[in-house]
Protein backbone atom coordinates (compact mmCIF):
# COMPACT_ATOMS: atom_id res chain seq x y z
CA UNK A 1 0.00 0.00 0.00
CA UNK A 2 2.90 2.19 1.14
CA UNK A 3 3.87 2.21 -2.96
CA UNK A 4 0.72 2.67 -4.03
CA UNK A 5 0.24 5.79 -2.12
CA UNK A 6 3.41 6.81 -3.60
CA UNK A 7 2.74 6.49 -7.14
CA UNK A 8 -1.07 8.16 -6.53
CA UNK A 9 0.72 10.90 -4.88
CA UNK A 10 3.10 11.42 -7.90
CA UNK A 11 0.66 10.59 -10.52
CA UNK A 12 -1.83 13.41 -8.70
CA UNK A 13 0.99 16.14 -9.07
CA UNK A 14 1.93 14.98 -12.70
CA UNK A 15 -1.87 15.86 -13.30
CA UNK A 16 -1.86 18.92 -11.28
CA UNK A 17 1.31 20.51 -13.03
CA UNK A 18 0.27 19.81 -16.79
CA UNK A 19 -2.81 21.79 -15.47
CA UNK A 20 -1.26 24.56 -13.73
CA UNK A 21 -0.21 26.77 -17.01
CA UNK A 22 1.27 29.90 -14.75
CA UNK A 23 4.44 31.10 -16.63
CA UNK A 24 2.25 33.48 -18.22
CA UNK A 25 0.84 34.93 -15.35
CA UNK A 26 4.04 34.84 -13.49
CA UNK A 27 5.66 36.84 -16.28
CA UNK A 28 3.02 39.75 -15.72
CA UNK A 29 3.56 39.96 -11.99
CA UNK A 30 7.07 40.05 -12.19
CA UNK A 31 7.15 42.86 -14.03
CA UNK A 32 4.43 44.97 -12.64
CA UNK A 33 6.34 44.78 -9.26
CA UNK A 34 9.31 45.33 -11.17
CA UNK A 35 8.03 48.54 -12.57
CA UNK A 36 5.39 49.75 -10.19
CA UNK A 37 5.89 47.98 -6.91
CA UNK A 38 4.74 50.42 -3.77
CA UNK A 39 5.69 48.41 -0.96
CA UNK A 40 9.48 50.07 -0.08
CA UNK A 41 7.93 53.51 -0.72
CA UNK A 42 4.52 52.66 1.97
CA UNK A 43 6.70 51.40 3.93
CA UNK A 44 9.04 54.29 4.15
CA UNK A 45 5.97 56.77 4.37
CA UNK A 46 4.37 54.80 7.31
CA UNK A 47 7.69 55.07 9.61
CA UNK A 48 8.01 58.19 8.57
CA UNK A 49 4.43 59.74 9.87
CA UNK A 50 2.93 56.88 11.90
CA UNK A 51 5.53 55.44 13.62
CA UNK A 52 5.03 52.27 15.58
CA UNK A 53 2.07 50.85 15.09
CA UNK A 54 1.32 48.70 18.75
CA UNK A 55 -2.05 47.38 19.05
CA UNK A 56 -4.91 49.76 20.75
CA UNK A 57 -2.37 53.19 20.81
CA UNK A 58 -3.59 56.07 18.66
CA UNK A 59 -0.57 55.10 16.03
CA UNK A 60 -1.58 51.60 16.09
CA UNK A 61 -5.65 52.83 14.51
CA UNK A 62 -3.28 55.13 12.47
CA UNK A 63 -1.64 52.66 10.89
CA UNK A 64 -5.45 50.13 10.34
CA UNK A 65 -6.63 53.23 8.35
CA UNK A 66 -3.41 53.65 6.26
CA UNK A 67 -3.70 50.27 5.12
CA UNK A 68 -7.25 50.52 4.59
CA UNK A 69 -7.04 53.58 2.58
CA UNK A 70 -4.21 52.10 0.46
CA UNK A 71 -6.06 48.95 -0.38
CA UNK A 72 -9.17 51.05 -1.16
CA UNK A 73 -6.58 53.61 -3.57
CA UNK A 74 -5.82 50.60 -5.65
CA UNK A 75 -9.63 49.77 -6.01
CA UNK A 76 -9.46 46.42 -3.43
CA UNK A 77 -12.88 45.36 -1.85
CA UNK A 78 -11.93 46.21 1.36
CA UNK A 79 -12.98 46.16 4.98
CA UNK A 80 -12.26 45.84 8.47
CA UNK A 81 -13.18 43.57 10.91
CA UNK A 82 -12.74 44.88 14.72
CA UNK A 83 -12.04 42.58 17.55
CA UNK A 84 -11.64 44.11 21.08
CA UNK A 85 -7.99 42.26 23.09
CA UNK A 86 -7.04 42.82 26.34
CA UNK A 87 -4.58 45.37 25.46
CA UNK A 88 -0.69 45.98 27.15
CA UNK A 89 1.63 48.80 26.89
CA UNK A 90 4.84 49.57 29.25
CA UNK A 91 4.83 52.51 31.55
CA UNK A 92 7.80 53.21 34.00
CA UNK A 93 10.76 50.07 34.67
CA UNK A 94 13.95 50.02 37.22
CA UNK A 95 15.72 47.23 37.34
CA UNK A 96 18.87 47.55 40.22
CA UNK A 97 21.55 44.82 41.14
CA UNK A 98 24.12 44.23 43.30
CA UNK A 99 25.74 42.32 46.05
CA UNK A 100 23.55 43.92 49.12
CA UNK A 101 20.53 46.05 49.16
CA UNK A 102 22.79 48.66 50.04
CA UNK A 103 25.16 48.67 47.09
CA UNK A 104 22.31 48.35 44.50
CA UNK A 105 23.28 49.72 40.79
CA UNK A 106 20.88 50.39 38.21
CA UNK A 107 20.81 48.18 35.29
CA UNK A 108 19.24 48.54 31.66
CA UNK A 109 16.37 47.10 30.98
CA UNK A 110 13.01 46.93 29.26
CA UNK A 111 9.81 45.17 30.36
CA UNK A 112 8.82 41.82 29.00
CA UNK A 113 5.17 42.21 27.76
CA UNK A 114 2.43 41.39 29.61
CA UNK A 115 4.41 41.80 32.90
CA UNK A 116 1.60 42.91 35.82
CA UNK A 117 0.23 45.76 35.93
CA UNK A 118 2.04 47.03 39.45
CA UNK A 119 5.15 45.14 40.56
CA UNK A 120 7.93 45.62 42.98
CA UNK A 121 9.67 42.89 44.39
CA UNK A 122 13.21 42.01 45.67
CA UNK A 123 15.10 38.75 45.88
CA UNK A 124 17.86 36.81 45.41
CA UNK A 125 18.89 35.97 41.99
CA UNK A 126 18.92 32.29 40.40
CA UNK A 127 20.64 30.99 37.90
CA UNK A 128 18.43 29.10 35.87
CA UNK A 129 20.54 28.57 32.75
CA UNK A 130 18.40 28.39 29.78
CA UNK A 131 15.57 28.09 31.46
CA UNK A 132 14.16 24.71 30.49
CA UNK A 133 12.44 22.32 32.89
CA UNK A 134 15.87 20.48 33.21
CA UNK A 135 17.38 23.67 34.66
CA UNK A 136 14.93 23.56 37.31
CA UNK A 137 14.67 19.40 38.09
CA UNK A 138 17.92 19.18 39.88
CA UNK A 139 16.73 21.62 42.68
CA UNK A 140 13.26 22.90 42.39
CA UNK A 141 13.32 24.32 45.72
CA UNK A 142 16.00 26.45 45.29
CA UNK A 143 13.88 28.93 42.71
CA UNK A 144 11.03 29.46 45.27
CA UNK A 145 10.94 33.36 45.95
CA UNK A 146 13.77 33.85 44.05
CA UNK A 147 14.47 35.72 41.30
CA UNK A 148 15.19 33.82 37.96
CA UNK A 149 17.88 34.54 35.42
CA UNK A 150 17.33 33.09 32.38
CA UNK A 151 19.08 33.31 29.07
CA UNK A 152 17.04 33.76 25.97
CA UNK A 153 18.50 31.01 23.56
CA UNK A 154 21.11 27.88 24.39
CA UNK A 155 23.92 28.56 26.02
CA UNK A 156 27.19 27.77 24.69
CA UNK A 157 28.44 24.58 26.07
CA UNK A 158 24.83 23.09 26.67
CA UNK A 159 24.42 19.18 25.86
CA UNK A 160 24.42 18.59 22.32
CA UNK A 161 20.92 18.90 20.95
CA UNK A 162 19.11 21.53 23.33
CA UNK A 163 16.89 22.86 22.10
CA UNK A 164 15.06 26.47 23.40
CA UNK A 165 11.82 27.45 24.07
CA UNK A 166 9.86 30.85 23.73
CA UNK A 167 10.57 33.70 25.85
CA UNK A 168 6.87 33.22 26.84
CA UNK A 169 7.61 29.44 27.58
CA UNK A 170 10.77 29.94 29.40
CA UNK A 171 8.53 32.64 31.81
CA UNK A 172 5.97 29.99 32.55
CA UNK A 173 8.13 27.03 33.45
CA UNK A 174 10.01 29.98 36.05
CA UNK A 175 6.35 30.71 37.20
CA UNK A 176 5.83 27.17 37.96
CA UNK A 177 8.77 26.67 40.08
CA UNK A 178 8.07 29.22 42.23
CA UNK A 179 9.86 32.12 40.65
CA UNK A 180 8.92 35.52 41.74
CA UNK A 181 10.51 37.60 38.79
CA UNK A 182 11.91 37.00 36.12
CA UNK A 183 15.46 38.59 34.44
CA UNK A 184 16.33 37.37 31.04
CA UNK A 185 19.42 37.93 29.19
CA UNK A 186 19.03 38.54 25.21
CA UNK A 187 21.75 36.90 23.22
CA UNK A 188 22.66 40.40 20.85
CA UNK A 189 25.71 41.88 21.42
CA UNK A 190 26.24 45.60 22.43
CA UNK A 191 23.44 45.61 24.82
CA UNK A 192 20.58 45.76 22.25
CA UNK A 193 17.42 45.09 24.14
CA UNK A 194 14.54 42.93 23.22
CA UNK A 195 10.62 43.21 24.05
CA UNK A 196 8.23 40.94 23.04
CA UNK A 197 5.42 39.03 25.74
CA UNK A 198 6.59 37.13 28.24
CA UNK A 199 2.41 35.36 28.65
CA UNK A 200 1.71 32.26 26.61
CA UNK A 201 -1.60 33.31 26.76
CA UNK A 202 -1.70 36.40 25.94
CA UNK A 203 -3.18 37.41 29.45
CA UNK A 204 -1.33 39.00 32.47
CA UNK A 205 1.59 36.76 34.06
CA UNK A 206 1.84 36.78 37.80
CA UNK A 207 5.41 38.05 38.39
CA UNK A 208 7.52 40.86 36.12
CA UNK A 209 9.62 39.83 33.53
CA UNK A 210 12.63 42.00 32.15
CA UNK A 211 15.22 41.59 29.62
CA UNK A 212 18.89 42.47 30.47
CA UNK A 213 21.81 42.85 27.28
CA UNK A 214 24.16 40.45 26.79
CA UNK A 215 27.25 41.26 27.95
CA UNK A 216 25.26 42.71 31.68
CA UNK A 217 23.73 39.35 31.55
CA UNK A 218 27.03 37.38 31.15
CA UNK A 219 28.95 39.60 33.79
CA UNK A 220 25.86 39.14 36.08
CA UNK A 221 26.24 35.21 35.61
CA UNK A 222 30.37 35.11 36.41
CA UNK A 223 29.53 37.33 39.45
CA UNK A 224 26.81 34.80 40.67
CA UNK A 225 29.41 31.81 40.99
CA UNK A 226 31.20 33.66 43.68
CA UNK A 227 29.02 36.15 45.24
CA UNK A 228 25.21 36.02 45.68
CA UNK A 229 23.43 39.03 43.84
CA UNK A 230 20.38 40.58 45.18
CA UNK A 231 17.68 42.36 42.21
CA UNK A 232 15.16 44.70 43.13
CA UNK A 233 12.47 45.36 40.32
CA UNK A 234 9.78 48.05 39.86
CA UNK A 235 7.84 48.63 37.29
CA UNK A 236 4.28 50.14 36.23
CA UNK A 237 1.89 48.94 33.09
CA UNK A 238 -1.15 49.49 31.15
CA UNK A 239 -3.94 46.72 30.83
CA UNK A 240 -6.85 46.99 29.97
CA UNK A 241 -9.88 46.19 26.72
CA UNK A 242 -9.46 47.93 23.63
CA UNK A 243 -10.22 47.92 20.39
CA UNK A 244 -8.26 46.95 17.38
CA UNK A 245 -9.60 46.23 13.72
CA UNK A 246 -7.77 43.62 11.28
CA UNK A 247 -7.97 44.53 7.53
CA UNK A 248 -9.09 42.26 5.26
CA UNK A 249 -9.33 42.78 1.19
CA UNK A 250 -11.40 40.30 -1.12
CA UNK A 251 -10.86 38.74 -4.09
CA UNK A 252 -13.65 36.77 -5.27
CA UNK A 253 -13.18 33.11 -6.86
CA UNK A 254 -14.40 32.63 -10.24
CA UNK A 255 -15.56 28.89 -10.28
CA UNK A 256 -14.83 28.03 -5.85
CA UNK A 257 -16.22 31.20 -4.34
CA UNK A 258 -16.38 29.35 -1.39
CA UNK A 259 -13.37 28.16 -1.12
CA UNK A 260 -10.33 30.89 0.76
CA UNK A 261 -7.02 31.36 0.36
CA UNK A 262 -5.83 33.70 3.12
CA UNK A 263 -2.56 35.37 2.52
CA UNK A 264 -1.68 37.21 6.29
CA UNK A 265 0.73 38.98 8.53
CA UNK A 266 0.64 40.78 11.00
CA UNK A 267 0.63 45.14 10.84
CA UNK A 268 0.96 45.88 14.40
CA UNK A 269 4.40 46.26 16.17
CA UNK A 270 5.70 46.66 19.15
CA UNK A 271 6.72 50.74 20.44
CA UNK A 272 10.47 50.57 20.98
CA UNK A 273 10.91 51.71 16.97
CA UNK A 274 8.84 51.80 13.74
CA UNK A 275 8.32 47.86 13.45
CA UNK A 276 9.87 47.95 9.70
CA UNK A 277 11.25 44.80 9.95
CA UNK A 278 8.74 43.14 12.00
CA UNK A 279 6.44 43.42 10.74
CA UNK A 280 7.13 46.19 7.91
CA UNK A 281 8.63 44.44 5.51
CA UNK A 282 5.66 41.19 5.46
CA UNK A 283 2.58 43.57 5.88
CA UNK A 284 3.67 46.16 3.64
CA UNK A 285 4.02 43.52 0.99
CA UNK A 286 0.80 41.70 1.70
CA UNK A 287 -0.48 44.90 0.69
CA UNK A 288 1.54 45.47 -2.64
CA UNK A 289 0.58 41.49 -3.35
CA UNK A 290 -3.00 42.99 -3.28
CA UNK A 291 -2.26 45.88 -5.61
CA UNK A 292 -0.39 43.60 -8.35
CA UNK A 293 -3.68 41.39 -7.99
CA UNK A 294 -5.86 44.31 -8.96
CA UNK A 295 -3.74 46.10 -11.38
CA UNK A 296 -3.46 43.28 -13.28
CA UNK A 297 -6.98 41.74 -12.96
CA UNK A 298 -5.81 38.28 -11.87
CA UNK A 299 -8.87 36.17 -11.43
CA UNK A 300 -8.38 33.33 -9.38
CA UNK A 301 -10.52 29.96 -9.26
CA UNK A 302 -10.39 30.25 -5.12
CA UNK A 303 -11.51 33.43 -3.30
CA UNK A 304 -8.09 35.39 -1.93
CA UNK A 305 -8.21 37.11 1.42
CA UNK A 306 -5.54 39.74 2.04
CA UNK A 307 -5.66 39.82 5.82
CA UNK A 308 -3.49 42.46 8.12
CA UNK A 309 -3.57 41.20 11.65
CA UNK A 310 -3.58 43.13 14.55
CA UNK A 311 -1.96 42.08 18.24
CA UNK A 312 0.07 39.75 16.97
CA UNK A 313 2.68 40.28 19.13
CA UNK A 314 0.54 40.41 22.17
CA UNK A 315 -0.68 36.98 22.04
CA UNK A 316 -1.64 36.35 18.03
CA UNK A 317 -4.72 38.25 19.15
CA UNK A 318 -5.96 39.71 15.23
CA UNK A 319 -5.68 35.83 14.28
CA UNK A 320 -7.35 34.67 16.93
CA UNK A 321 -10.15 36.81 16.28
CA UNK A 322 -10.40 36.02 12.87
CA UNK A 323 -10.65 32.51 13.29
CA UNK A 324 -12.67 32.74 16.28
CA UNK A 325 -15.26 34.94 13.96
CA UNK A 326 -15.34 32.64 11.57
CA UNK A 327 -15.91 29.31 13.44
CA UNK A 328 -19.16 31.66 15.26
CA UNK A 329 -20.14 32.41 11.43
CA UNK A 330 -20.20 28.66 10.61
CA UNK A 331 -17.36 29.23 7.03
CA UNK A 332 -14.17 28.24 8.26
CA UNK A 333 -14.66 25.41 6.75
CA UNK A 334 -13.87 27.18 3.77
CA UNK A 335 -10.39 28.70 4.36
CA UNK A 336 -8.44 25.48 2.44
CA UNK A 337 -4.91 27.35 3.34
CA UNK A 338 -3.08 29.79 4.83
CA UNK A 339 0.10 31.66 4.17
CA UNK A 340 1.95 33.74 6.69
CA UNK A 341 4.31 36.51 5.99
CA UNK A 342 6.51 37.28 9.50
CA UNK A 343 9.55 38.75 8.75
CA UNK A 344 9.69 37.43 5.64
CA UNK A 345 12.19 38.83 3.18
CA UNK A 346 13.51 38.05 -0.20
CA UNK A 347 12.63 34.13 0.17
CA UNK A 348 14.45 31.84 -1.82
CA UNK A 349 11.86 29.31 -1.62
CA UNK A 350 8.50 28.20 -0.33
CA UNK A 351 6.95 26.73 3.09
CA UNK A 352 4.46 24.41 4.03
CA UNK A 353 3.30 22.90 7.15
CA UNK A 354 2.48 19.62 4.88
CA UNK A 355 4.84 17.78 3.04
CA UNK A 356 2.47 16.15 0.80
CA UNK A 357 2.44 19.97 -0.62
CA UNK A 358 6.59 20.13 -2.03
CA UNK A 359 5.88 18.35 -4.93
CA UNK A 360 3.52 20.74 -6.48
CA UNK A 361 5.15 23.49 -4.86
CA UNK A 362 8.41 23.07 -6.40
CA UNK A 363 6.61 22.90 -9.76
CA UNK A 364 5.63 25.96 -9.61
CA UNK A 365 8.94 27.37 -8.53
CA UNK A 366 10.59 26.28 -11.23
CA UNK A 367 8.80 28.09 -12.84
CA UNK A 368 9.89 31.33 -10.94
CA UNK A 369 13.48 30.34 -11.95
CA UNK A 370 13.25 30.53 -15.51
CA UNK A 371 12.06 34.33 -14.76
CA UNK A 372 14.43 35.16 -12.23
CA UNK A 373 17.14 32.98 -11.28
CA UNK A 374 17.76 34.27 -7.61
CA UNK A 375 14.91 32.26 -6.45
CA UNK A 376 16.49 28.76 -5.74
CA UNK A 377 13.53 26.79 -5.48
CA UNK A 378 13.95 25.97 -2.37
CA UNK A 379 11.23 24.36 -0.25
CA UNK A 380 11.00 23.15 3.38
CA UNK A 381 7.76 21.17 5.16
CA UNK A 382 7.65 21.72 8.66
CA UNK A 383 5.56 23.55 11.62
CA UNK A 384 6.72 25.73 14.35
CA UNK A 385 4.48 28.43 16.48
CA UNK A 386 4.44 31.92 17.45
CA UNK A 387 3.10 33.74 14.19
CA UNK A 388 -0.23 34.45 13.10
CA UNK A 389 -0.27 31.12 11.02
CA UNK A 390 -1.18 29.27 14.37
CA UNK A 391 -4.47 29.60 14.62
CA UNK A 392 -5.03 28.11 11.88
CA UNK A 393 -2.75 25.16 11.72
CA UNK A 394 -4.26 24.29 15.36
CA UNK A 395 -7.57 23.60 13.34
CA UNK A 396 -6.37 21.23 10.72
CA UNK A 397 -5.50 24.17 8.03
CA UNK A 398 -2.24 23.50 6.14
CA UNK A 399 -0.02 26.79 6.07
CA UNK A 400 2.87 28.10 4.40
CA UNK A 401 4.99 30.96 3.02
CA UNK A 402 8.08 32.08 2.03
CA UNK A 403 11.60 30.25 3.06
CA UNK A 404 15.01 30.51 2.48
CA UNK A 405 15.49 34.08 2.40
CA UNK A 406 17.76 36.59 4.93
CA UNK A 407 16.45 39.26 6.39
CA UNK A 408 17.98 42.72 5.40
CA UNK A 409 20.94 44.26 6.16
CA UNK A 410 21.67 42.51 9.21
CA UNK A 411 18.76 43.73 10.61
CA UNK A 412 18.63 40.44 12.86
CA UNK A 413 20.48 41.67 15.95
CA UNK A 414 17.45 44.65 16.29
CA UNK A 415 14.22 41.77 16.53
CA UNK A 416 11.93 43.42 19.00
CA UNK A 417 14.44 45.84 19.83
CA UNK A 418 14.29 50.08 19.74
CA UNK A 419 17.10 49.21 16.49
CA UNK A 420 14.09 48.48 14.42
CA UNK A 421 14.03 51.62 11.62
CA UNK A 422 13.11 51.84 8.33
CA UNK A 423 16.99 52.00 7.51
CA UNK A 424 17.19 48.53 7.25
CA UNK A 425 14.78 47.50 4.64
CA UNK A 426 15.95 47.15 1.13
CA UNK A 427 14.19 47.95 -1.69
CA UNK A 428 14.94 45.23 -3.95
CA UNK A 429 14.46 42.07 -1.49
CA UNK A 430 10.74 43.69 -0.57
CA UNK A 431 10.15 43.54 -4.08
CA UNK A 432 10.93 40.02 -4.34
CA UNK A 433 9.06 38.83 -1.31
CA UNK A 434 5.88 40.41 -3.13
CA UNK A 435 6.81 38.92 -6.88
CA UNK A 436 7.37 35.19 -5.48
CA UNK A 437 4.40 35.69 -2.87
CA UNK A 438 2.07 37.10 -5.47
CA UNK A 439 2.83 34.37 -7.66
CA UNK A 440 2.42 31.35 -5.15
CA UNK A 441 -0.58 32.94 -4.14
CA UNK A 442 -2.34 33.17 -7.73
CA UNK A 443 -0.99 29.29 -8.09
CA UNK A 444 -2.61 28.02 -4.98
CA UNK A 445 -5.97 29.20 -5.52
CA UNK A 446 -6.20 28.39 -9.25
CA UNK A 447 -4.25 25.14 -8.91
CA UNK A 448 -7.36 22.26 -9.77
CA UNK A 449 -6.84 20.48 -6.71
CA UNK A 450 -5.03 20.98 -3.75
CA UNK A 451 -3.35 17.93 -2.64
CA UNK A 452 -3.81 18.17 0.77
CA UNK A 453 -7.14 18.87 3.23
CA UNK A 454 -8.08 20.35 6.54
CA UNK A 455 -7.01 17.59 8.95
CA UNK A 456 -9.38 16.16 11.32
CA UNK A 457 -9.18 16.11 15.39
CA UNK A 458 -6.59 13.37 15.54
CA UNK A 459 -5.08 13.25 12.57
CA UNK A 460 -3.85 16.74 13.99
CA UNK A 461 -3.19 15.26 17.14
CA UNK A 462 -0.65 12.78 15.60
CA UNK A 463 0.98 15.76 13.36
CA UNK A 464 1.52 17.93 15.90
CA UNK A 465 3.29 15.37 17.98
CA UNK A 466 5.10 14.26 15.00
CA UNK A 467 6.46 17.83 14.59
CA UNK A 468 8.00 17.98 18.36
CA UNK A 469 4.60 20.77 19.18
CA UNK A 470 3.03 18.94 22.73
CA UNK A 471 5.05 20.42 24.70
CA UNK A 472 5.39 23.96 23.89
CA UNK A 473 1.62 23.47 23.16
CA UNK A 474 0.84 22.08 26.60
CA UNK A 475 2.83 24.73 28.15
CA UNK A 476 0.62 27.15 26.54
CA UNK A 477 -2.48 25.76 27.67
CA UNK A 478 -3.46 24.65 24.22
CA UNK A 479 -3.18 21.49 24.15
CA UNK A 480 -6.38 20.22 23.97
CA UNK A 481 -5.59 16.27 24.27
CA UNK A 482 -5.51 14.46 27.28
Amino acid sequence: MKYLFSAALICSAILANAQDQFGGVFAKINADVQQNGRAYQNLKYETETIGHRLTGSANGAKAEQYAYDLLKSYGCEVKFQPFEVESWSRKTINVAIGATKNSLAKMKAVTLAHSPVSADVSGDIVDAGNGLEADYQANPAKFKGKIALIYLGVLPGSPAGTKSLHRSEKTAIATKYGATGVIIINTVKDGVLLTGTASVTGKLISIPAVCIGLEDGMALKEKLKTQAQIAHIAMTNFSGVIKARNVIATFKGTELPKDKIVVGGHLDSWDLATGAIDNGIGSFAIIDMARTFKKLNLKTKRTIEFVLFMGEEQGLLGSKAYVEQAKKNGNLAQVKFMLNYDMTNDPKGFSTSRAEMKDLFTSWGAEIVKIDTGFKNLINAGAGLHSDHQPFMLEGIPTGGGFGGKLPNNSGPFYHSDGDSFKLVDEQELKNTVRYSAMLTYALANTPKIPVGVQGDEELRKFLEAQNLKEPLTIAGEWRWK
